[in-house]
């Protein structure tokens, strides 16, 4: 007789019944494991999307949208539709618990002219086709699951959209900033030497930062003042979050 019409007090568990057929437990679990993931056509990638979102977690909360890891997946040789990848990380329980502040209070980091204001060099001219050309970086204040703030700084590719590096801070400050800049440095190919662009936030004047990106080779553009359409890459990027 079925197990599932017994009284649940009359029903073996399942203790007994490994100790009957002489099984060992973890032997009885890593088979069960074996069947369910030979089932489940995803079982592969569900373990690099996994791996992918820890790497993004900060505070306890993942930061990772599925924009972000999209491009790492199909670098590692995974390719699905944008629906399967939303799907899966939801099954996984990945999904980024934040939203951009700007539903609340608009983040700005201008504080008026406090170092150097670099020319702007886009003009609003987003047509670069080569990756590596054209770079745009920028930093949002966003919050998270848990009602608290933190800074997102990110540099993304215009022409591939790919985000080349990003980072979050509790603080919008000088460290936030270069670790955005040293893990660009280890993306970024030798003899490429492409426009960032940015607003004209007080970090972006500093001389701090212009000389690291001096020494990436990288030439500086920036937004007219108050003009944020001039960075339109990067906020169409938070608006995604």
């Amino acid at each position: 007789m079925d197990q599932q019409n017994l009284p649940k007090k009359e029903r073996y568990g399942i203790g007994e019944l490994l100790k009957t057929i002489d099984l060992k437990r973890p032997t009885y679990y890593d088979e069960r494991k074996r069947i369910i993931n030979k089932n489940d056509k995803y079982a592969d990638v569900k373990v690099v999307i996994k791996e992918i979102a820890e790497k993004g977690k900060w505070r306890g909360s993942y930061t990772y949208g599925y924009r972000r890891i999209m491009p790492l997946l199909e670098k590692a040789g995974y390719h699905m539709a944008e629906a399967t990848l939303r799907r899966l990380m939801n099954e996984l329980g990945v999904q980024p618990a934040m939203y951009n502040r700007r539903k609340n209070n608009h983040y700005s980091s201008y504080k008026g002219t406090v170092g150097k204001v670099a020319d702007n060099l886009l003009n609003q001219t987003f047509d670069a086709t080569s990756p590596f050309t054209v770079l745009h970086t920028d930093v949002s204040q966003i919050r998270l699951g848990d009602s608290t703030w933190a800074y997102m700084s990110v540099i993304l590719d215009q022409a591939t959209k790919e985000v080349l590096a990003a980072s979050v801070s509790q603080s919008p400050n000088k460290l936030l900033i270069m670790d955005t800049l040293n893990q660009l440095e280890d993306n970024l190919p030798n003899n490429f030497s492409p426009i960032i662009h940015s607003d004209q936030g007080w970090h972006y004047q500093l001389e701090y930062y212009r000389e690291k990106i001096n020494s990436l080779g990288l030439i500086q553009s920036m937004s007219r003042k108050g003009n944020c359409l001039d960075n339109a890459p990067n906020g169409k990027l938070f608006l995604s979050f």
